[in-house]
């Protein structure tokens, strides 16, 4: 799994079958403590109802189609969960 952070929104109004309806969001990865790990933006599908400026756990691979409805979604990332809290003590 994969913390990121949402940064913007993905608009296609053409798109495969499977995906209409879904939200797609951009999310830049960071650390846990916050940090921006340059250069690693993804595009995921939103599971969860999350929304920019949000923290939140991401899945990637084979287990992002099964986060969907159907696990055959081509997808390569999808967001899991919303971050509440990180604690790293």
């Amino acid at each position: 799994m994969v913390i990121g952070e949402v940064i913007g929104t993905v608009v296609a109004t053409s798109k495969h079958e499977l995906l209409v309806g879904s939200k797609i969001l951009v999310v830049q990865v960071v650390t846990p403590d916050g940090s921006f790990v340059e250069g690693r933006q993804m595009v995921a599908v939103d599971t969860v109802g999350a929304g920019t400026g949000e923290r939140v756990i991401l899945t990637t691979g084979s287990n992002a189609a099964k986060a969907c409805e159907t696990d055959r979604v081509p997808v390569d990332a999808a967001i899991i969960g919303i971050i509440d809290n990180i604690d790293l003590n």
